[in-house]
């Protein structure tokens, strides 16, 4: 049973399969599940990106944006694409904050590094360890809970009261015991849940959240080949013209 000053992703309690999600910056405990054989990682192709990095990304306090009342957006990852939902009103501050980050590209390259069958995806750590410094006490405050962690919607990690950055996860089951601990859900997979449930599980929760903040997309590649990634993630509705590429303009202060 792990306890909650170890600050894993999710810490079990009364011996149940719920947990309660949360996000940290340092490695969480082990739980090694079987690593993907020599068979499936010559089956599973990946392709290299190359990392680019809007330089507005590097200055969280300017992207507060307010979101669209609804707005759908799709991530196309190394499984296929997953189309997401965003009512604004479920949850306004996660809802403005994933709109910021989305428009800026902070997901594209992000890796699914967590799995637990059954239960949740989680991802939300960049592949560049700059970003992931700028953003590491981007704290927002909580949201009231409106909406239940059902299968398909997604809701950010915490490591406590207030302190949502960009760490997210997908629910897999029905989660119910997650609303009545503050975890807020505001969008909702509509389109690729079979994709959802197809993503690489097989490193389980091997992958350790302090190596990706500080070492990045390198880090991943080197040691978990098979894992799967957000290739790219874009607002499609409604319309934006922002692509999240670099630009030549100095960041905003």
């Amino acid at each position: 049973m792990r306890s909650l000053a170890r600050l894993c992703l999710f810490l079990l309690t009364c011996a149940t399969p719920a947990a309660v999600a949360a996000q940290t910056n340092t490695a969480p405990p082990a739980a090694p599940k079987p690593a993907a054989s020599k068979s499936a990682a010559a089956t599973q192709t990946r392709t290299t990106t190359k990392m680019t990095t809007d330089p507005a990304l590097l200055r969280p306090a300017t992207l507060t944006a307010k979101a669209p009342d609804v707005y759908e957006v799709k991530f196309t990852t190394t499984k296929g694409d997953i189309v997401i939902q965003v009512t604004r009103s479920w949850a306004p501050i996660g809802a403005d904050r994933f709109y910021n980050l989305v428009k800026h590209g902070f997901y594209n390259n992000a890796a699914f590094f967590r799995i637990v069958p059954g239960f949740i995806v989680q991802f939300g750590l960049s592949g560049d360890p700059a970003v992931n410094r700028a953003w590491k006490n981007a704290n927002i405050k909580d949201d009231p809970v409106t909406q239940s962690n059902k299968p398909g919607t997604l809701t950010f990690a915490t490591a406590g009261p207030n302190t949502r950055t960009t760490q997210l996860f997908i629910n897999l089951g029905n989660n119910g015991p997650l609303d009545g601990q503050g975890f807020a859900p505001f969008a909702q997979v509509t389109t690729g849940m079979d994709v959802v449930q197809k993503l690489y599980s097989g490193y389980g929760e091997r992958p350790d959240q302090g190596s990706i903040t500080n070492e990045g997309k390198p880090y991943l590649d080197k040691n978990f080949p098979n894992i799967d990634r957000i290739q790219s993630a874009a607002i499609t509705a409604p319309a934006t013209t922002h692509t999240g590429a670099p630009s030549s303009a100095a960041p905003k202060h």
